[in-house]
C-alpha cells in the first residue's frame, strides 16, 4: 500500500513539474501578438521588410526532394509563400507553440513529389559547409527561438532525442545560389515572422 502511495506522488509530481515547464516557457507570437498554434496554418515571412517573400518550396535539381526557400522579391506584390503548420513534439494536449521546444514543420502545399511536405536537414553543400534544409521523409525536429522580437529556426533536437550523441546544431539562414534562396543551416541565423493565414 505504501508503495502505491508514493508512486501516486512521484507520478503527481512529475505532473506538476511538467506543468510548470510547460507555463514557463513564452509562447511565440505572431504578426498580431497572438500565441501561434499547433495545426493552424501560417507564412513564414522575413521580419526585415523588403528583403524578398516568405518561404516556399524550390525545385532544386529538377527532381524531388524540393528544397525549403524564399521567394524571391518581385514588385509590386511580395509573395507570402506556402503556408505552414507547426506540431509539437511533446503533444501533452497543449495547443501553444512555445519557445525553444521541438517541433515538426510542414508545408500545407500540393506539389508533383510524391512525398511528405514536413521538413527536414538535407545534404552538406560542399562548397559552403551549410546544410539545406529540405523536404520529404522522415521530418526531423526543430525549434523557434526569440531574437530581439523576431524569430530564428535551430535545428538542434533535445526533446525528441534526450539519450542522442550531441549532434551537430545549426541556426537557419538564407543561402543564395544561382539566383534563389535556400534555406540552410550552420550560417547566420535569418529574422522571421509567422502571419495567420
Amino acid at each position: 500500500m505504501r508503495s502505491i502511495a508514493a508512486a501516486v506522488s512521484f507520478f503527481t509530481l512529475w505532473l506538476i513539474s511538467l506543468a510548470i515547464c510547460t507555463v514557463a516557457q513564452t509562447a511565440v507570437l505572431d504578426t498580431e501578438g497572438q500565441p501561434l498554434e499547433s495545426g493552424v496554418e501560417y507564412y513564414v515571412l522575413p521580419a526585415i521588410t523588403d528583403v524578398a517573400g516568405g518561404l516556399t518550396l524550390i525545385n532544386r535539381n529538377n527532381s524531388c526532394p524540393l528544397y525549403v526557400g524564399q521567394e524571391p522579391m518581385t514588385r509590386p506584390v511580395v509573395s507570402p509563400g506556402f503556408p505552414v503548420v507547426f506540431k509539437p513534439y511533446a503533444n501533452n494536449g497543449e495547443t501553444i507553440i512555445r519557445e525553444s521546444r521541438d517541433l515538426t514543420v510542414t508545408f500545407q502545399a500540393i506539389t508533383t513529389c510524391i512525398q511528405s511536405n514536413a521538413w527536414r536537414v538535407g545534404e552538406e553543400d560542399p562548397e559552403t559547409g551549410r546544410r539545406f534544409i529540405v523536404t520529404g521523409g522522415e521530418p526531423d525536429y526543430f525549434a523557434i527561438q526569440s531574437n530581439r522580437g523576431d524569430y530564428n529556426f535551430v535545428w538542434c533536437p533535445t526533446e525528441s532525442c534526450p539519450t542522442c550523441d550531441r549532434p551537430r546544431c545549426g541556426s537557419a539562414g538564407i543561402l543564395i545560389q544561382n539566383d534563389q534562396a535556400f534555406l540552410a543551416l550552420d550560417g547566420p541565423a535569418f529574422p522571421f515572422q509567422f502571419r495567420r493565414v
